[in-house]
């Protein structure tokens, strides 16, 4: 394969040959065009692969051309591309990587944090990654980075998250507040959304996460609203984050998902969700449904009280078609009866628009 430098048509060859040259302008306009070859070619990627350590040399170099230069080289090399990401870690790239991610230049540090990205998908260089302390400082690129440098800064996370141990690394660097600042902003049904809610799941199995998500202002809520509107697998990822939020304190828990009127949502997962979504639906409107008042003083029409209604019908043995036919119904009439409070969350009414009986969502608090 052949492409253009400089007017020149270069074989994958000449490329190799130009990379280990002593000139830094040569060396620069091999990687720039290492860069354009193995942009979409995995088949370039492998051909090109000895240019790693020449491209690892380059960004040691003081100059933010070389620099810049190689690492987009680099990145386009480890793309799906195991080998590669390996080797480009075993040659040294991880310091002055992580170097980089201290950048004042915005978009070298979001070269960086692309890199740390997509070098974090291997599950040979997570140990080394953790090691090298790039974790607290993806968690400053995710809380004050570029938007784009934020989004891979937490997919780099959560790709290091998957590693043992890792969870306690990362809970130390305080990760939620900007994780809950991103998933306010970012679409609901997301990549970034899906990543996010799945490193809260894990997050929230400890003491530490939890407290976390809890204090911060529009947190539960922001989990609400992807568990309303997002993806089937960001659902998922939501309600098993509010689930183990009940399953380890309920009493703690419980009244702050209510209170963000989480019913409706979960009404609905348990018909259209994905089965485990259906599942976890069911357990955490189980445990949000307990009432220290007998059953005979409810109110018929409370949200509660529905749900109680609802969870008796789909334990028992109900043909399939029959229950999701009965819970899509109880859906409207749920989603009725947390309408004031809905309201109130998309700013249509105000506390002096509507009366507290009618503004104020009708679950006993335990």
């Amino acid at each position: 394969m052949e492409k253009s430098v400089g007017g020149t048509q270069l074989s994958v060859n000449q490329v190799l040959d130009l990379i280990k040259s002593d000139g830094s302008d040569s060396m620069i306009k091999a990687a720039q065009q290492i860069r354009r070859l193995t942009k979409t070619s995995h088949r370039c990627r492998r051909q090109l692969s000895p240019a790693i350590p020449q491209l690892v040399s380059m960004l040691r170099v003081d100059s933010l051309e070389s620099a810049e230069s190689a690492l987009l080289a680099l990145l386009n090399l480890a793309v799906k591309d195991e080998k590669n990401k390996i080797s480009i870690v075993a040659s040294g790239a991880l310091d002055p990587i992580i170097g980089f991610l201290q950048s004042g230049d915005s978009t070298l540090q979001e070269h960086a944090t692309a890199s740390l990205l997509t070098l974090s998908a291997s599950s040979t260089n997570k140990p080394t990654i953790t090691s090298s302390g790039a974790i607290p400082l993806l968690v400053d690129v995710l809380e004050i980075g570029t938007p784009q440098a934020k989004v891979d800064s937490l997919m780099a996370l959560y790709n290091l998250s998957t590693h043992s141990n890792n969870i306690n690394t990362i809970l130390e660097a305080n990760p939620v507040p900007p994780m809950i600042d991103l998933l306010k902003t970012c679409k609901k049904s997301s990549k970034t959304a899906e990543k996010c809610t799945a490193l809260l799941e894990s997050l929230v199995q400890f003491e530490k996460g939890r407290t976390a998500l809890v204090s911060e202002e529009g947190g539960i809520l922001a989990i609400v609203e992807v568990l309303e509107c997002g993806s089937h697998q960001s659902r998922e990822h939501a309600v098993g984050t509010l689930l183990t939020l009940c399953e380890v304190d309920r009493a703690k828990y419980r009244d702050p998902i209510l209170r963000e009127g989480v019913i409706p949502g979960l009404l609905e997962l348990t018909v259209q969700g994905t089965p485990k979504s259906q599942t976890k639906a069911q357990i955490l409107l189980r445990l949000l449904r307990d009432s220290p008042y007998p059953r005979s003083e409810m109110q018929p029409n409370t949200l509660e009280n529905i749900v109680c209604n609802i969870i008796s019908q789909i334990d028992g043995e109900e043909q399939c078609g029959k229950a999701k036919k009965m819970l899509a119904e109880m859906v409207q009439v749920s989603m009725e009866q947390s309408l004031s409070h809905l309201k109130q969350r998309a700013l249509v009414c105000t506390p002096s628009d509507l009366p507290i009986s009618s503004c104020a969502p009708q679950v006993p608090s335990k």
